[in-house]
């Protein structure tokens, strides 16, 4: 044995291997320092996580619920696309729409906290987003949070973050709804806001 690990069947020592957790503030640096030219990356709960390829459905299906949301979004409300949010000092994700009040400049100086509805749009990142994103959006304090379903054209609505340990970041959503056409649904901020599922779906 060495202090720092153990040897294997042909005495090679083996070390341990060591996880590196990134602050937001280490993620702002290296980002100004030039690290990820390129990079598509996410901040997940200290991780840097590559975002997956866009196919064809997952971009329709992401442009048709930002024209339906933008559409039904009363005056004082916008639309985010794809852009930070400042969820907490370990994670700032990227969802892939955020619904937030005010205007674009009211965001100059920091990115938003606590969007009133977060979306993710779903193919081949589907396992994800309902078991890690969700739990960290749980954790984040987002209390509505949907996911368009592409492969099964459904749309996903969880809301009512609780703790439980089980879950991947320590909090779920207690409620969930699996909507598909023709069903309606409204943001939880905006009860007076109905759109209609088959307008979100590609």
């Amino acid at each position: 044995m060495t202090p720092h690990g153990r040897r294997d069947d042909a005495g090679i020592a083996q070390v341990p291997f060591t996880e590196r957790r990134w602050s937001r503030k280490d993620y702002y640096r290296l980002g100004e320092a030039g690290a990820f030219v390129d990079e598509n990356l996410e901040l997940i709960d200290g991780q840097l996580i590559v975002a997956e390829p866009k196919g064809t459905y997952h971009v329709t299906a992401l442009g048709k619920a930002v024209r339906a949301l933008n559409a039904a979004l009363p005056a004082g409300w916008h639309v985010r696309v794809q852009d930070p949010i400042a969820l907490d000092d370990e994670s700032e994700p990227e969802p892939d729409i955020a619904v937030v009040p005010g205007a674009v400049e009211d965001y100059v100086d920091a990115h938003p906290q606590r969007p009133a509805l977060v979306v993710e749009v779903a193919d081949t990142s589907l396992a994800f987003d309902r078991e890690r994103k969700g739990s960290l959006y749980a954790r984040g304090g987002i209390a509505d949070y949907w996911i368009v379903n592409v492969a099964d054209r459904s749309l996903e609505v969880y809301r009512e973050p609780s703790r439980d340990r089980s879950a991947a970041f320590g909090w779920r959503y207690l409620s969930v709804d699996r909507l598909t056409p023709p069903a309606d649904v409204a943001p939880l901020a905006l009860p007076e806001v109905r759109v209609a599922v088959a307008q979100l779906l590609a």
